[in-house]
């Protein structure tokens, strides 16, 4: 009875609060209003909605040993306590994608992307999520690709493989722009992200040879060196001799970031890739805690309006193209991302110690990665408009010149003066924050705003830098863990070839696949950085194709499983999501692939980029890099055309096999697992490793 009251009470002050958030439109709305129907929604969707498809569509049983218990070798397959198991799958999903992608969409206001986190989330994320958790731990531990091999058959499944690796070098290439963006000419934030790997390597040391098991201190000593790094970065900062030394441009950098990524995917995991795991996801739960909580003390009025005149003109200055269908391009991560399928298919469910603690891990954890997204747009709506704009709009766009930039933000409705960002600047302990894009700068100037508000104003650059290290941590986890991934699909692919070069331990094989993950996207985030409108406008639509195409192919795969498993009334469930992200990524490549416009098309960018370059219109500087640009665009255009195709082809081919399922005719068997009894008291389980 308790439960229905408060679940009604949440329902109604939830729908009160979205409809505050939609209706408001006259004065600045305040934060408190998102933060409650956050809340609100994500609660109910987990209480009723997720609880609903464990137990009617999967029909979860408790007494089911799960590959965690049966193929249990101490290594990759361990019974591992419910708690753990929803703090490692937070931490290997909650990558840069749910910062970086809601800062980026406040161009079009915050009303958009605010509704598409709260429902995307609900009804698309955390279903897929929890979907692919739960038939891959069916699958004793399946990859999402060997899932569409199997259920599939070689058609769907070859171009399922082909698309998760190439979405994986776009996405490592995006990440890594975002955090080359932040540090560039920043002594303070490159120092701080330099000492975080000599950090996590030690912690590596600590918790494999001198104190063997003890995670809790290994991460909390990790967490301190973590804060003296980032007071360090500010004593450098202010330093006539060293400064210098950590001042770097943006393409060393980049080589940094591929050169750390190279060295990570061939290093033992206990040496950094684990230590790094532990340690972020402490302060990654630790922040978004503390960032809740300073909002809901100061509780900010958001400042960006509910919709900007680029929703609907499509001529946004950090990336071209109108409200439908980019929001839901942008906003990948926090609402429905396709990498997290990689991760619900990946170590997760090797872990999971009962089929009850699925719900937990998929839904939940994802539930909350939304909420570090709605988190995000408070933090960057808080900052004025203009200040906003000029951070993140590259010098391309606006203009070298801060007077020039001023002048043109300024035109557009938002205003901002030299004078303001200057000051800004200093506050922060940067020389400037001009054309900063990428999302990393800007959400870190609105998380120091809440963080010095709420505990202490004399310490806003600490908190600026701070956040820049909160952010770098989130996206150098990513870049070593998906380097690793994809090493280990093309040694996979290798393998078909020479089966030496299939064996993951084998030490050659490693250090070539490693070389040709890492020159893959490599190539893509140099080629960002040399981009003079900052990379961030032509790479972050590529890389929201890329991974909601990503998400369909789940989608698509967990249509097929549910149709082959006699629940074909339920499959609505997978495949209403299903229609709208492959609706969303078909109509974004469409327009990317034939529009006309230049700062929309890729095709059409490049073409009127050569043309300028044949009249010799362009500049000395940009037309040496033109050249490369013309050719980067035009990759990305048939990328994006082989992407379409390929999502195509894999929900044509789980259409087909469907429809002979339901004839009668002859489909390529279930690969699930048959039932064992599990011998196993997972309440019994150690709640650390």
């Amino acid at each position: 009875m308790y439960a229905r009251l408060i679940a009604a009470l949440l329902a109604v002050v939830g729908g009160f609060a979205v409809a505050g958030i939609a209706l408001q439109r006259d004065e600045p709305i305040n934060s408190l209003w998102i933060v409650t129907a956050a809340v609100c929604v994500y609660v109910l969707g987990y209480r009723f909605y997720a609880k609903w498809i464990e137990t009617r569509v999967f029909v979860v049983d408790a007494t089911r040993a799960t590959p965690a218990e049966r193929l249990n070798n101490g290594r990759d397959y361990l019974p591992t306590h419910r708690w753990v198991v929803f703090g490692h799958h937070f931490a290997a999903i909650a990558g840069a994608g749910p910062l970086v992608g809601p800062t980026l969409a406040m161009q079009f206001g915050y009303l958009p992307g605010t509704l598409w986190l709260l429902v995307g989330a609900v009804l698309g994320g955390c279903v897929q999520d929890m979907t692919i958790l739960f038939m891959s731990t069916r699958r004793n531990g399946k990859s999402l690709g060997q899932m569409a091999r199997d259920e599939l058959g070689p058609i769907g499944g070859t171009a399922a493989v082909l698309g998760t690796l190439m979405i994986v070098v776009i996405i490592i290439a995006v990440l890594g722009l975002v955090i080359v963006n932040a540090m560039k000419h920043s002594p303070w934030a490159t120092f701080t992200v330099f000492a975080t790997i000599p950090i996590a390597i030690f912690v590596g040391y600590f918790m494999r040879h001198w104190r063997p098991g003890r995670v809790l201190e290994g991460s909390l000593l990790g967490l301190v060196l973590l804060i003296l790094a980032v007071i360090g970065g500010g004593w450098i900062n202010g330093h006539a001799t060293l400064a210098p030394l950590f001042n770097w441009e943006g393409v060393p950098l980049a080589g940094f970031v591929i050169g750390y990524g190279w060295i990570a995917a061939i290093l033992p995991v206990w040496l950094l890739l684990a230590p790094r795991d532990y340690i972020s996801t402490f302060l990654k739960i630790a922040v978004v805690v503390l960032l809740a909580v300073a909002i809901i003390a100061i509780h900010p009025d958001i400042k960006m309006p509910a919709l900007t005149q680029f929703a609907k003109d499509g001529t946004g200055p950090i990336f071209a193209g109108k409200i439908f269908p980019f929001v839901f391009i942008t906003i990948a991560c926090g609402a429905l991302s396709g990498f997290h399928a990689l991760v619900s298919s990946g170590t997760t469910p090797k872990l999971v110690a009962n089929e009850k603690d699925i719900r937990l891990a998929g839904y939940g954890s994802m539930a909350i990665e939304s909420f570090v997204g709605v988190m995000a747009v408070i933090a960057a709506t808080l900052l004025d408009p203009g200040v906003y704009f000029a951070i993140n709009t590259g010098a391309g766009v606006v203009g070298a010149a801060a007077a020039d930039a001023v002048a043109t933000i300024s035109g557009w409705g938002f205003p901002v003066t030299v004078d303001q960002m200057q000051q800004l600047a200093k506050d922060m302990g940067e020389s400037t924050l001009f054309a900063r894009t990428g999302g990393a700068p800007s959400l870190a100037v609105g998380m120091a705003s809440i963080f010095s508000s709420a505990f202490g104003k004399g310490l806003i650059a600490l908190w600026y830098h701070f956040a820049i290290m909160f952010e770098a941590i989130f996206i150098l986890t990513t870049v070593d863990a998906g380097t690793r991934v994809g090493r280990f699909m093309v040694q996979d692919a290798l393998g078909q070839i020479w089966p030496s070069l299939g064996r993951t331990s084998w030490y050659p094989s490693v250090l070539l696949s490693s070389t040709l993950i890492v020159a893959g996207w490599g190539y893509f985030l140099y080629v960002g950085v040399i981009d003079p409108n900052g990379g961030i406008n032509i790479l972050w639509p590529l890389f929201g194709i890329a991974n909601q195409m990503l998400a369909a192919i789940a989608l698509t795969v967990a249509c097929g499983i549910l149709v082959k498993s006699g629940k074909l009334r339920y499959v609505w469930v997978t495949a209403l999501p299903l229609a709208w992200i492959a609706l969303v990524t078909t109509t974004a490549a469409v327009q990317k692939i034939f529009s006309p416009d230049a700062k929309l098309g890729f095709f059409a960018a490049a073409n009127g980029l050569e043309a300028q370059l044949t009249a010799g219109t362009l500049a000395p500087e940009r037309a040496a890099v033109a050249p490369t640009l013309i050719f980067n665009q035009r990759l990305d255009g048939w990328l994006t055309v082989l992407f379409l195709l390929i999502m195509w082809v894999v929900i044509f081919e789980m259409l087909r096999i469907s429809f002979r399922h339901l004839a009668g005719k002859p489909v390529p068997p279930s690969s699930e697992a048959a039932y064992t009894a599990t011998r196993l008291d997972a309440s019994a389980l150690p709640r650390s490793h």
